[in-house]
């Protein structure tokens, strides 16, 4: 088995509302690449993921965003869904933390909706990128150069739009974090 990411520590970004396939997805995928994954929220206990709008599982919180920072990592993942960004976008610590990885010149991954961090971080401005498309015109908006493709990578950061896509940005995930 290939372990291109061991010795990695990679923070997976999210609270409630997280799509359930892309937080179990990437995180599988992760930690089957030797990573060291850690599930960072807002707050401790577990979070509740979604399939589409049903309850999906909860998942177990392993660091609090108040204990944790961008050096204690080597890379970022962050889960779409609608209420999991929504919800960081407006968390000053949240937006921080994301926008300490660029600042570091660490590599990010975010998916379907949570490219809304990426704007909110001020990491959009010319870059190119994909989402789940309700969001692009934000995108847009923000300057960055939206475009309807599987995965995306664009320097340190790679997007992708949706569930379907996971495989795609799975391999382009690791490649980019290793």
């Amino acid at each position: 088995m290939s372990t291109p990411l061991k010795d990695k520590k990679v923070a997976i970004l999210a609270t409630n509302g997280f799509e359930q396939a892309e937080l179990d997805g990437p995180r599988k995928a992760l930690a089957e690449a030797g990573a060291q994954v850690v599930i960072v929220s807002p707050t401790e206990g577990s979070i509740q993921g979604m399939h589409h709008l049903e309850p999906g599982n909860p998942v177990p919180v392993d660091a609090t965003l108040d204990k944790v920072e961008a050096s204690d990592f080597d890379a970022l993942m962050l889960p779409g869904g609608l209420a999991n960004p929504d919800e960081l976008r407006t968390n000053r610590t949240a937006i921080d933390f994301v926008r300490s990885f660029a600042e570091e010149g660490k590599p990010i991954a975010a998916i379907c909706h949570a490219p809304w961090l990426l704007i909110e971080a001020g990491l959009v401005r010319g870059r190119r990128l994909t989402s789940w498309p309700a969001i692009q015109s934000d995108v847009r908006n923000a300057g960055g150069d939206w475009v309807d493709e599987k995965v995306v990578c664009d320097k340190e950061i790679v997007t992708s739009r949706c569930p379907a896509d996971i495989p795609a940005f799975n391999e382009k995930m690791i490649e980019l974090f290793a």
